[in-house]
């Protein structure tokens, strides 16, 4: 192994202390396989509710990937109907199944059980239990009315998460319907903008954005990804919050909106456009982006069509990688402070930061004066964690 190949169980670190807490969980991990059975159910179960408990603590990824495991297999397991307190025991036979012995039959004459009667206790116990029935059909009524309650609002929760999200593709679907249409009357304004306190005129809208540029002025472009979901508008404001709730109609939405950073700028074009979108469920925004992780489906879809309202663009995939949001003084790579790069130096040290964080070659590099296009999502697998796809201008 490479003196700087810094690779455990599949996963590159990016410092010497995680590649060293990588190799502790490995070690905690074969010292698990090498007492506990997988293939044994009710090994498994245990094992399984020391991890929930906090038995074993892993640091890394690689920890959490072992974890998962064990929860995809009980998952399985669950399935078969396998639970923890079956586990282990002989499966159930079915009376007179093989055992040479027929279902025990009742003798001729022999009377069932005597039914009792209320009436058969004196009047001290007849009031004890009708008491006691009372109180369970009290609480009987109390759990029906809880789990109503619960159905009431699972259902009322999902109702408005799929309100949300139908709503969100009808919008998007009309949006998309719009680039290249009749442009909407523009007011005439200033086409122009201050770029570090000098005046640079601005390029005009191009025509396929304008219908849609004069219905939201905060619309900066729009990215598609041949043959995924990702097809959007994309907006940009004064900060970097707006538009984690808001649509393009700037009505509020859970789904948010695809929105470019607010220190880039469109023209003259950033070296590095980072552009942000949720990680839905539904998998709307960058709900799907998170596939990528796979070479095979990076290199299927390689090409990103991102258009700025000035101008067309065509960019090919070049790194994939998983980083997390740092404390503010914390000295590491940080990937989203990548804007701008004022020396070829500096843009190359970004680059071989990348290169290192990525999760497969692509074969493709880039060089200083090469514009970058960056796509970040939110990712489960670690604290704050980001799943970030960067790709070069190709023209």
């Amino acid at each position: 192994m490479a003196a700087n190949d810094l690779t455990v169980a599949g996963r590159r670190f990016r410092t010497r202390a995680d590649y060293e807490a990588a190799l502790r969980d490995q070690k905690k991990i074969e010292a698990i396989k090498s007492k506990v059975n997988l293939n044994d159910p009710k090994q498994l179960y245990k094992l399984f509710g020391e991890l929930k408990n906090g038995s074993y603590r892993f640091e890394t990824p690689v920890g959490n990937d072992f974890d998962d495991g064990i929860y995809e297999k009980i998952e399985n397991l669950k399935k078969q109907g396998i639970t923890a307190e079956n586990a282990g025991s002989p499966p159930k036979k079915k009376r007179g199944a093989k055992s040479g012995k027929p279902p025990k039959q009742k003798k001729a004459g022999e009377k069932a059980s005597k039914n009792v009667r209320l009436e058969d206790y004196d009047k001290e116990m007849q009031k004890q239990i009708l008491g006691e029935l009372k109180k369970r059909e009290k609480r009987r009524k109390l759990i029906v009315a809880l789990a109503s309650m619960v159905a009431v609002c699972s259902f009322a929760y999902f109702g408005v998460y799929y309100f949300y999200s139908a709503r969100t593709n009808m919008e998007y679907e009309q949006l998309a319907a719009l680039k290249g249409s009749e442009a909407l009357p523009d007011k005439q304004e200033k086409n122009e903008v201050a770029i570090h306190k000098q005046t640079v005129k601005l390029p005009d809208v191009l025509d396929e954005y304008k219908t849609l540029y004069n219905k939201n002025k905060r619309l900066i472009g729009w990215l598609k990804i041949d043959d995924t979901i990702i097809d959007y508008p994309v907006m940009q404001t004064i900060n970097n919050e707006y538009y984690l709730d808001h649509n393009f109609n700037q009505e509020y939405d859970k789904n948010g909106s695809l929105f470019l950073d607010y220190n880039c700028t469109a023209y003259p074009r950033s070296t590095n456009m980072i552009i942000y979108g949720h990680h839905m469920k539904s998998g709307q925004m960058f709900g799907q982006l998170q596939k990528y992780a796979k070479q095979s489906y990076g290199e299927k879809h390689a090409y990103i069509q991102f258009d700025t309202i000035y101008e067309k663009a065509t960019y090919q995939v070049m790194y994939v990688f998983r980083s997390q949001v740092y404390n503010e003084n914390d000295i590491v790579f940080k990937y989203y402070q990548f804007i701008d790069a004022n020396s070829e130096e500096e843009f190359n040290s970004y680059m071989s930061e990348m290169a290192a964080l990525s999760l497969y070659d692509t074969g493709v590099t880039a060089s200083y004066g090469d514009i970058l296009l960056t796509l970040s999502t939110c990712d489960n697998s670690q604290a704050d964690g980001r799943f970030v796809v960067v790709a070069k201008r190709i023209k």
